[in-house]
C-alpha cells in the first residue's frame, strides 16, 4: 500500500468530493452532484477512515479490499465502515464513474446518545464482515427515504432538536439494515438447504437406479 488518504473528519471527505459542509459531524454525498474533479482518486491506493461511513454503490467497474480481504462490493449494495478502518480500491474500469450515495458521521455525533452505546451491536461495521448488504427495490426505497430525512435536517438551521432527529434517523437506518441483513442470510440459508436437498435426491435416485 503506497499512498493512503486519511479521512479524519466528515469535512475531509466532503472537501475531497467538492461538496459543501453543512454539519461538522455528519454529511451526505449524492454522486449525481459530484463533478469529475470531485471523484478522481488516482493519487491514492487506499482510504483510512476515522469516522463511520456508509456507501450505497450504484455503479459497476470497481473492486474493493477491506481488512486485507476481497469485499463483496457489487452494484446496488450497501457497504459499512467503522472508524480506524482502511479500504483499498482497485480494478477501475476505464469509464468508471461513481454512482450512489455516501453518508459519513463522526463518533462525536453519538456522544451521550443511546445509539452511541449500541454501535458495537451493528456487526456489519466490523472488519470480520466481508459481505455487503444487497438491497431489494423496496429496501432501497426505505434506506433512501431515511437518507433524505437526514439531508433535510442538515439543510435546516441547527437548533436544539437537530442532533436528536439526525441521530434518531441514523439509528432507524441501521436498525433497518440489521433486518435486511437477517433477511439476506436467511434467504441464502434457505437457498443452500434447497441445493443440498436436490443433491441428496439425486444421490438417492442414483443409488436406487441400475
Amino acid at each position: 500500500m503506497k499512498n493512503v488518504l486519511h479521512i479524519d473528519t466528515v469535512g475531509d471527505y466532503l472537501n475531497l468530493r467538492k461538496q459543501e459542509v453543512l454539519h461538522p459531524l455528519v454529511g451526505i454525498v449524492d454522486f449525481e452532484d459530484v463533478n469529475k474533479e470531485g471523484y478522481e482518486n488516482k493519487d491514492y491506493d487506499a482510504f483510512h477512515y476515522n469516522c463511520y461511513a456508509i456507501f450505497l454503490k450504484d455503479a459497476k467497474g470497481c473492486k474493493m479490499r477491506y481488512g486485507g480481504k476481497p469485499y463483496d462490493y457489487d452494484e446496488g449494495t450497501l457497504v459499512f465502515m467503522a472508524p480506524d478502518q482502511t479500504i483499498e480500491l482497485s480494478g477501475f474500469a476505464p469509464d468508471y464513474v461513481p454512482k450512489g450515495y455516501a453518508m459519513l458521521f463522526h463518533p462525536d455525533l453519538l456522544s451521550g446518545t443511546e445509539l452511541g452505546k449500541k454501535m458495537h451491536t451493528y456487526g456489519f461495521f466490523s472488519y470480520s464482515s466481508n459481505e455487503a448488504l444487497h438491497l431489494s427495490a423496496k429496501e432501497r426505497k426505505t434506506i433512501l427515504s431515511l437518507v433524505e430525512k437526514i439531508q433535510f435536517e442538515l439543510e435546516q438551521n441547527l437548533d436544539k432538536h437537530s442532533k436528536k432527529l439526525i441521530v434518531a434517523n441514523i439509528e432507524l437506518l441501521l436498525d433497518y439494515c440489521t433486518r435486511f441483513y437477517d433477511r439476506q442470510f436467511l434467504t441464502r440459508e434457505l437457498e443452500n438447504q434447497g441445493s443440498l436437498e436436490k443433491f441428496n435426491n439425486l444421490l438417492n435416485a442414483y443409488f436406487k437406479s441400475d
